[in-house]
């Protein structure tokens, strides 16, 4: 089935290929993407709050490395849990999906995505294994191609030999704006069974306020790419709008929708996501205050996250950043203004950038690096898996 993403129009596809390249050079600076070597610098800006209740996270947490699951990954972004707990990375550059051992870290290639377009940052991002997986075997998948962002759902066949595992792509949505840099590319089902994909603005920066376009949004559909009953407009999939680049999507123990976005020049975001509110690009970066928007309930300097993925554990939003090469942990009060406490940076520095953070049940988190991708500096070994245990 092959869905537009709104009922009342055609989405506006991507500026040219100069213009976004120029904007970058001219404005973006390095947070625009990705692309900046990353320094060690002060902790995030963000509130002190009360103390804790007993129901409560510790204002202080603290990061463990289990194991490296597995490494020697090529350009990983998408990660996604099978039942019983085995993983699936894409590779953005590759195009490729892989199973991984949650065990062992055996890996099985499982087969390529066709119609993938890889160049800047675009390629094949966000995966998602469908709540029916059991019964349809359904993997879906974001990606670019040679004239816009996708999502697709695929067949996963294991009886297959590897590297034959994937049937042919069902394209649920198509029409996504793409661009150089900013094509946003998480996707997630969310508690309500319900399809969530983070998108850029692909450096056209009017795209985030157009509602018309599915261009830095997140969006909200049902599993075959339709718009869902409950959405802020009854014939559009857009949930959100005023993003710059989502790429990180997680739910809290309430059921609350959480969402990572890049700054430009000066503020990183972690935003506490309501139906129909304006998150403010370009209007508005970081915490103004101003009227018709909803301000970050975290914020970071630039140069100190360049946030990917996010995952919910132990009572806080945990936050891979990309350019500040470090973990971040919010600790969330309940409040929906503001955490518990400063966020806190671990790994600092140690594994370089990281790109996705997967929830492994109780106090186990799954953290994927990023070195691979052109931006930075591999290392032997590079990209691995690792299992932390989180407080």
């Amino acid at each position: 089935m092959q869905t537009p993403v709104l009922r009342n129009g055609v989405v506006a596809l991507l500026a040219s290929a100069s213009l976004l390249l120029s904007a970058c050079s001219s404005g973006d600076g390095p947070a625009a993407g990705e692309e900046a070597p990353s320094p060690r610098s002060s902790p995030a800006s963000a509130p002190a709050s009360a103390s804790p209740s007993a129901d409560l996270p510790p204002a202080e947490g603290s990061v463990a490395v289990v194991k490296t699951l597995t490494d020697g990954l090529a350009s990983p972004w998408g990660v996604a849990a099978l039942p019983g707990g085995d993983l699936l990375v894409g590779s953005r550059d590759e195009a490729t999906i892989t199973r991984i051992d949650a065990e062992s870290g055996g890996k099985t290639l499982l087969g390529s995505v066709p119609g993938v377009a890889p160049a800047g940052e675009g390629g094949l991002l966000g995966l998602a294994v469908a709540p029916t997986f059991g019964a349809d075997h359904l993997v879906y998948a974001y990606f670019t191609t040679e004239s816009d962002n996708r999502i697709a759902r695929l067949q996963y066949d294991e009886k297959k030999p590897p590297g034959q595992q994937l049937g042919a792509p069902d394209t649920i949505l198509r029409g996504i704006p793409k661009g150089s840099i900013h094509n946003g590319g998480r996707i997630a089902f969310g508690p309500d069974r319900m399809l969530y994909a983070g998108t850029g603005e692909t450096g056209d920066t009017g795209l985030a306020q157009d509602k018309a376009s599915p261009a830095g949004k997140i969006l909200r559909m049902t599993p075959d790419g339709e718009p869902v009953h409950g959405n802020p407009e009854g014939d559009s999939l857009v949930y959100s709008y005023g993003h710059r680049n989502v790429q990180g999507l997680a739910w809290d123990s309430g059921k609350r929708l959480w969402a990572s976005e890049f700054g430009q020049n000066t503020w990183d975001e972690l935003n506490l996501i309501e139906p129909g509110k304006n998150y403010g690009w370009p209007d508005v970066e970081g915490k103004e205050g101003a009227s018709g928007f909803v301000d970050p309930v975290a914020q970071w300097k630039t140069s100190e996250a360049s946030p990917s993925g996010i995952a919910y554990a132990e009572g806080s939003i945990w936050m891979a950043g990309l350019r500040g090469e470090r973990l971040w942990r919010i600790p969330l009060s309940g409040k929906a203004d503001e955490p518990l406490a400063r966020p806190q940076a671990f790994l600092e520095g140690k594994y370089g950038r990281l790109r996705t953070v997967l929830a492994a049940g109780g106090d186990k988190l799954w953290l994927v690096t990023s070195n691979t991708d052109g931006r930075g500096t591999a290392k032997p070994g590079d990209d691995r898996i690792l299992l932390l245990k989180v407080r």
